[in-house]
């Protein structure tokens, strides 16, 4: 079959700094076994080696890899650079691969089979390596699945109850989606505001505007490598104690989300009320919680 019959998929890289991992994740794009691809590598103000890896990348690829900056090799945050690149995209599909991981070879094959099998579907999504040994051969890595059943097709609002943020179960990383660019775009993207800090919740918020509103297939497969470092978003915020209140600025934009685009399903509400009730009712949360914990002593 050539590749002319298949479908483009646009793959986005938004790096800033990243001149350490870089050159491993586009090598990995390189070394997919679907061909049908662009790079497009989104340059977000970085000032080390990042921009003449990128360059040198897009020199060598022509066609294939290209090099996009803001406009003054400005740094305007992840969610933008994401779309950004978005908007330069030429596939049917987008394919999300953070800086710093890496792709297996067979990634983009499966995933693409996946569509054409369920042509329904917005996303597939699949699980991941949690990547320790990168830096420290004697920690083992772990897979994690997307928590809920694989190998299925859910319909819009169910993937809310089952994953996190508001579900327990293991939302996917960025590197193991593939998004069709219709809904990309209907959906408006990545969420701007979410930078800084809160970038720690830019993903679930993405996530959580295209589990309301698509069909998403969940797969068993787990064809990527999610890096695992001391220096990255969800270590700092957590070791700075500002998790809690990045949640809450999530909670409250999911709240005003669901407001403006009128959707009333009970169990999305009600997930969403008994998330919020900590940061309500802190004195309230903080007495049922220690009754909670003594009644299950007894």
């Amino acid at each position: 079959m050539s590749t002319a019959s298949l479908p483009l998929v646009s793959v986005i890289i938004a790096f800033l700094n990243e001149e350490r991992f870089l050159p491993q994740a586009i090598e990995s794009v390189l070394r997919q076994e679907y061909t049908h691809w662009e790079l497009l590598l989104i340059d977000d103000g970085s000032t080390d080696r990042s921009t003449g890896i990128a360059k040198d990348f897009a020199s060598r690829y022509p066609g294939k890899v290209f090099y996009l900056e803001h406009e003054g090799h400005g740094n305007k945050g992840l969610s933008a650079s994401r779309n950004f690149g978005l908007g330069k995209a030429q596939g049917q599909y987008i394919a999300i691969l953070d800086a710093d991981d890496v792709w297996l070879p067979g990634k983009l094959a499966n995933q693409v089979a996946i569509f054409r099998q369920h042509p329904e579907v917005a996303m597939v999504a699949e699980g991941s390596v949690y990547w320790y040994d990168w830096a420290d051969p004697q920690k083992e890595n772990v897979t994690i699945l997307v928590g809920a059943l694989q190998d299925q097709v859910y319909p819009a609002l169910k993937l809310m109850e089952h994953l996190y943020p508001l579900g327990t179960g293991a939302a996917p990383v960025p590197s193991g989606l593939i998004i069709e660019k219709a809904a990309f775009q209907k959906l408006g993207g990545f969420e701007d505001s979410f930078r800084k800090e809160f970038g720690l919740y830019e993903d679930q918020a993405f996530l959580s505007k295209l589990y309301l509103n698509e069909q998403v297939y969940v797969s068993s497969a787990c064809n990527n490598l999610y890096r695992q470092r001391p220096e990255s978003i969800v270590s700092s915020v957590h070791a700075d104690g500002k998790y809690h209140a990045v949640r809450n600025y999530f909670l409250l934009w999911l709240q005003e989300y669901l407001q403006k685009e009128n959707i009333t399903d009970k169990t999305t509400h009600s997930l969403l009320q008994r998330a919020l009730f900590p940061y309500k009712y802190p004195r309230l949360h903080l007495l049922s919680s220690k009754l909670l914990r003594k009644l299950s002593r007894l």
